[in-house]
């Protein structure tokens, strides 16, 4: 019975690897590296398997780039959805946004590699999706805080432009390094709770 664990065969060489695979090893290569970073002969060395091996399940590395996109946005669409029904305060819940998205996470970085290439035909609309995606979510939290609709979206703006602010300033050492242990980043995050989402 042939054996399905990724071990070596054939040389050394890892088992066969799925779509999913390649897709999730160039969203943490983008995430490391950028969007032009991303090529299928770094992605094979990082996976140890040949690159021929690669065009069983792509014809190149655009088609490869659109799937992990499309990987990428559907996680962040069911990450969102269980923020949504979460039940708990919408205060809460916003509270809870600005904890997590200040956090050194995967798919943080993969955001902020994609906001540098929004002209980019494959990138662009999937950049201007989840973050109108995002943006709802957080102006419809607001208005159950009870800002009219109006007031909601622009502090919803606001925000979510802190979020994209801070990662950038966080790529550059600018902020508290995330930690429970640094009180100075607990006062910087305390900070802006106290500041976009308290609703006074």
């Amino acid at each position: 019975m042939q054996n399905s664990n990724p071990s070596t065969r054939n040389g050394g060489e890892r088992a066969t690897l799925t779509p999913a695979d390649w897709e999730q090893a160039a969203l943490e290569l983008i995430a490391e590296k950028g969007i032009s970073g991303l090529g299928v002969e770094p992605l094979a060395r990082r996976l140890e398997i040949t690159k021929g091996s690669f065009y069983w399940h792509f014809p190149g590395r655009g088609e490869l780039l659109a799937a992990a996109l499309e990987r990428w946005e559907n996680q962040d669409r069911q990450h969102l959805k269980l923020s949504l029904t979460a039940e708990m305060p919408p205060a809460e819940r916003l509270s809870q946004f600005v904890w997590r998205t200040s956090q050194q996470t995967l798919t943080h970085r993969i955001y902020l590699a994609l906001c540098a290439a929004p002209e980019d035909p494959c990138i662009g609309p999937v950049i201007k999706r989840v973050t109108a995606r995002r943006i709802k979510y957080l102006a419809g939290a607001f208005e159950e805080l009870g800002l009219n609709r109006d007031s909601a979206r622009q502090r919803a703006n606001l925000l979510y432009s802190s979020y994209v602010g801070y990662l950038h300033l966080q790529a550059q050492n600018l902020v508290p390094e995330p930690g429970p242990d640094n009180p100075e980043f607990e006062q910087y995050i305390r900070h802006i709770i106290e500041t976009l989402v308290e609703v006074g």
